[in-house]
């Protein structure tokens, strides 16, 4: 890392640019809204501010340790960790794991998508070292490099799995469903009775991928109906392993349940079926309920509903019984029933799959095969940004 010759504005602009997009990159990666080629819009733009500061040498990290100074917060964290690691220096990788601590779980997260985002090369002399270490925050940083990378780590994943931190046990069990260790299974059935509900979670998935279901349906079941935080990702697994008519029969009972309605309206579209179309539309009448349809109609079908005038932006538009909701893209009743009576859902549009969907797709694909591994549905494509 040299001392060049820099514009400290410019340089400043890159750190805060590089945080920014990547904020934004984090809260729609897995979404509903964004594709593969709009991430990676969002990827090229982020890559040419990262570039920046490394093409600007000692003062691209001052820009961004001084900015991590005055804003200690995930976005700063991820710019500062992806040029120690894209260095390769041993003592501003140090700088960035102290920083990651300070931030705890979400500093943690931060550094992990640093970490997906720097060349295998430069990880490969990291990741043994990190796995070894007396840190469990660094043996976490070396689970992310082989969840990231897709990369089994042999026999090795066996003492994670059964690691005395519970951070480095879920990253483990996750990383050995993803790679269908068939031999890690008895760690994964462990996990079903981990410290933590979202450790608990973790294992179920990773039960399901290694072909232990039953056993993983006793803890989704329990999470559903006793963790809210929970309840949507704990009801997406259930409909994802369970044969069409008895996930349509589990979930209906627990559309019954007022404290669950929201979030099972919202999973309603995972079982595929446009026949829930009308009901779905009468939902959306709903103001407790139109957030949740919504969402169930972007899984039910492969639009770009930013192409369409389906969804509005400003709640008011809808009534005044909408006007105190937050949601910044609400589905209009009338239009969508026009829609659908119309054209029946997708004929007339170009095929597209949100993120989220590529994340689906890739579950589904993976728990219907014993042999096949997670895919990483995160592959983005990138076009120039006026394209």
């Amino acid at each position: 890392m040299d001392r060049v010759a820099t514009i400290a504005a410019i340089v400043d602009q890159h750190a805060e640019d590089a945080a920014f997009l990547w904020l934004r990159r984090r809260r729609e990666i897995d979404g509903p809204i964004l594709d593969e080629t709009d991430i990676g819009r969002i990827d090229q733009r982020l890559d040419a501010n990262i570039e920046g500061l490394m093409a600007a040498g000692k003062a691209g990290w001052e820009a961004a340790q001084a900015r991590f100074t005055d804003y200690a917060e995930p976005g700063e964290l991820f710019a500062l960790g992806t040029l120690a690691l894209r260095w390769g220096d041993a003592d501003l990788i140090e700088v960035a794991v102290a920083a990651a601590e300070s931030l705890g779980e979400a500093g943690l997260s931060s550094l992990s998508a640093a970490v997906a985002r720097t060349p295998r090369e430069k990880l490969r002399p990291l990741v043994a070292q990190w796995l070894d270490a007396r840190d469990a925050l660094q043996r976490c940083l070396g689970l992310s490099a082989l969840w990231h990378h897709r990369v089994d780590p042999g026999p090795r994943l066996h003492d994670l799995a059964v690691d005395s931190d519970a951070r480095v046990r879920s990253r483990a069990i996750r990383l050995a469903g993803a790679l269908k260790r068939c031999d890690l299974v008895p760690a994964a059935l462990a996990g079903l009775d981990g410290e933590t509900s979202k450790e608990r979670l973790t294992a179920a998935l990773a039960c399901c991928l290694l072909g232990e279901t039953r056993s993983a349906h006793l803890v989704v079941d329990k999470i559903v109906l006793t963790e809210p935080g929970l309840a949507e990702a704990a009801i997406e697994i259930r409909l994802l392993t369970t044969a069409t008519k008895a996930g349509k029969d589990w979930l209906q009972k627990h559309l019954e349940q007022p404290a669950l309605r929201g979030v099972a309206t919202a999973s309603v579209g995972l079982l595929g079926d446009p026949a829930v179309m009308p009901w779905l539309i009468e939902k959306m009448r709903e103001p407790n309920l139109v957030v949740a349809a919504g969402a169930a109609l972007r899984d039910l079908f492969e639009v770009d509903f930013g192409d369409t005038d389906l969804f509005v932006v400003d709640p008011a538009l809808l009534g005044k019984d909408f006007a105190h909701l937050d949601d910044t893209s609400l589905p209009v009743a009338d239009r969508v029933e026009a829609w659908w009576d119309e054209g029946r859902g997708a004929r007339n549009h170009r095929h597209f799959r949100s993120m989220r969907l590529l994340r689906l797709n890739a579950l589904r694909a993976a728990l219907a095969t014993s042999d096949a591994r997670l895919a990483d549905w995160r592959v983005t494509r990138r076009f120039p940004a006026w394209m």
